[in-house]
């Protein structure tokens, strides 16, 4: 379903009863977010919010994608596997074999309807230009740019469609990086070396020539999806977008940078320049999708030389953090679209995935997968690490088809019943997400796959393991005083993982710790055991394992123990250990700096407690930043 524009997509959203309109004054300086975050926490993801009353021209809308209805809504499915089911329909009937003309005839409809789904300039202006305004007027802190985290460098746009071209072959790309605002006419652009608009910004530098850009804020909501989306660089985003809308994409050209097009709908066009001869600004921190800050770097100023809007523009903003936010609702739309595409070209044997909230995205991801012979798990690992953006995952784990993954309890009791620590858990090392803070190197650490696939016969190990089973009582941990608290809940359940929460205190103290416990009998039923930091609580395994995912760089944080077994004559014991806890110059020769954890301040909270009754937002909701305050290190953005 295409919407005409952003308003009709909120229409929509209010018939539902999926939005609130809030008409009450709250300021899009840190109070904004911290509403979102408690409306987004709540069961379901909440409601999409109009913040109508910001002290600007604009309304303000937030978590417009933030549920699986929403997410349905904006891109006009019932279910988000109906996008795939679709993409596979097609690939199966356009790759079929044409045996006769009237086979060949019956695709050309299908062909036709693809023509009409790409995206097309016109001439003439476009609703996004209803009014323009340039030089001096062009000011970008005249429109409701929020501040999310207290210890955020700034104002961010933090829902840009940002658009750009290759000044080699004219290809477009569309994609979405945050924008620090540092005055009226001067943004970050905050371009991963990873990503398509950074490898145009060298080609541009190349050429020694102004790069064009262009970004949109509103319109269709497919817009802001399809610039997430991971599709191949030679993909235009916008035919994703005509694809998903059963509609072409109406695009007019930029009035002050007429090589960039636009989408016509759209309720804001933020037009300018990238200098590549200029000096870089630093920009950051910010409060990212990883629940932790991301540190200042250096990046491209954006020079803003027009900003064009509709004459009812809203604005459209998120916020990122602690999960769940709006995002992981977005990610889990790309997770079900691009199940097929991957089961397509690359990864045929795959059954499903599903990507935890717990793992922000790329560092959790679970495959299922059709097995049919040996090391076939180890063949999918390295077709995904290999596969787009899917480059980035750092914890994989891959398990066949006896067991639904989306059951957590079921598919690890099957995958560790499956896992032998010594030799199904494989290490590689590769290019990582420039936001994971547990790398070494920026951008380049270690990845893990746990292969809990049932296994054939040449992939049986001649060591007889250890029967797993639940061990004896865990109360000996009781004696090591750096062991502020264990979860060992999930042992007599089948699943053979303890969660330790240690206070590091001196250098190897990890491994040190793990043989110890290890060299216990009453371990011999633990497969594994992750090491979280002392302030976090194992007993909350979605916190415990979000902090975790985070803080771990596999490669680096293992220690797997092997010995014969004291209770098992004959056979051997293996348990692997991995490291959960921040990393430091003092104790682990870290050289990086370390990030906080986001959490809003004291006067934020305050402020909103105050005004709740205010907002029509139902029962009273408490800061979620309230259950974090004791885990972090200081106040700062950068942990002391």
């Amino acid at each position: 379903m295409a919407y005409k524009n952003q308003k009709e997509f909120i229409d929509a959203l209010e018939r539902a009863g999926e939005l609130v309109r809030i008409k009450s004054f709250v300021d899009p300086k840190l109070e904004i977010a911290e509403i979102t975050d408690r409306v987004s926490k709540m069961p379901g993801g909440g409601k999409a919010l109009l913040f109508e009353n910001t002290g600007y021209n604009f309304p303000v809308l937030m978590n417009a994608y933030g549920s699986d209805k929403r997410v349905c809504m904006a891109l006009g499915v019932n279910h988000l596997d109906d996008v795939a089911h679709e993409i596979e329909g097609l690939f199966h009937m356009l790759s079929a074999p044409k045996e006769s003309i009237l086979d060949k005839l019956k695709v050309l409809p299908e062909l036709g309807k693809f023509a009409s789904w790409m995206p097309k300039v016109r001439s003439g202006r476009g609703d996004c230009q209803q009014v323009v305004l340039q030089g001096e007027a062009a000011n970008i802190t005249k429109l409701p740019v929020i501040t999310c985290w207290p210890k955020d460098g700034g104002p961010f746009v933090t829902l840009p469609v940002i658009h750009t071209k290759d000044p080699n072959n004219g290809a477009r790309n569309v994609g979405m990086y945050r924008m620090q605002v540092f005055g009226p006419h001067l943004t970050g652009m905050h371009w991963h070396k990873h990503k398509v608009s950074a490898k145009h910004f060298s080609e541009y530098k190349k050429l020694g020539k102004k790069m064009p850009v262009a970004v949109a804020l509103g319109g269709d909501p497919a817009y802001a999806y399809s610039a997430t989306a991971p599709l191949p660089e030679n993909v235009d985003e916008y035919m994703l977008a005509g694809f998903l809308r059963k509609k072409k994409v109406e695009l007019v050209k930029c009035i002050t940078q007429p090589d960039i097009e636009v989408p016509a709908d759209a309720d804001f066009i933020i037009e300018g320049y990238v200098d590549p001869e200029e000096e870089l600004i630093w920009e950051g921190p910010f409060g990212d999708h990883t629940g932790y800050y991301s540190l200042p770097d250096w990046y491209p100023r954006f020079h803003i030389t027009a900003i064009t809007h509709r004459k009812d523009a809203v604005y459209p903003a998120t916020i990122v953090g602690i999960p769940p936010q709006e995002d992981a609702w977005l990610i889990k739309a790309s997770e079900r679209i691009f199940l097929a595409p991957m089961k397509m070209t690359m990864v045929p044997e795959i059954v499903d995935m599903d990507m935890p909230v717990e793992g922000v995205a790329h560092n959790l991801v679970i495959a299922q997968i059709d097995k049919s012979y040996a090391g076939q798990g180890q063949k999918v690992m390295n077709a995904m690490w290999g596969a787009g953006q899917m480059m980035f995952n750092k914890m994989l784990v891959i398990a066949d088809k006896g067991v639904k993954i989306q059951d957590y309890e079921g598919l690890a009791k099957y995958v560790f019943r499956n896992l032998n620590p010594a030799t199904d858990i494989a290490f590689a090392q590769g290019p990582m997400d420039v936001l994971d803070h547990s790398c070494s190197k920026l951008g380049f650490g270690g990845k893990m796959c746990l292969d809990g696939t049932r296994k054939f016969e040449e992939e049986s190990s001649d060591d007889q393991m250890v029967t797993s089973g639940s061990p004896a009582s865990m109360d000996f941990l009781s004696q090591y005083p750096e062991i502020h608290s264990y979860n060992a809940s999930l042992l007599p359940n089948e699943i053979p993982v303890l969660i330790v929460a240690m206070e590091k205190n001196r250098v190897g103290h990890f491994r040190q710790l793990h043989d110890q416990i290890c060299s216990h009998s009453e371990a011999e039923g633990i497969k594994l055991i992750l090491y979280v930091e002392h302030t976090v609580d194992p007993q909350d395994l979605g916190v415990a394992l979000w902090r975790f995912c985070n803080n771990n760089d596999p490669r680096r944080d293992y220690h797997l123990v092997q010995r014969p077994s004291h209770t098992q004559a004959g056979k051997t014991f293996a348990c692997m250990g991995l490291d959960g806890t921040r990393k430091t110059k003092e104790f682990d020769n870290f050289q990086r700096d370390w990030p906080n954890i986001i959490v809003a301040d004291e006067a934020t909270i305050a402020s909103v407690d105050a005004k709740w009754d205010k907002l029509e937002l139902g029962a009273f909701q408490p800061s979620p930043s309230l259950k974090f305050k004791h885990q972090m290190y200081g106040e700062e953005a950068v942990v002391g």
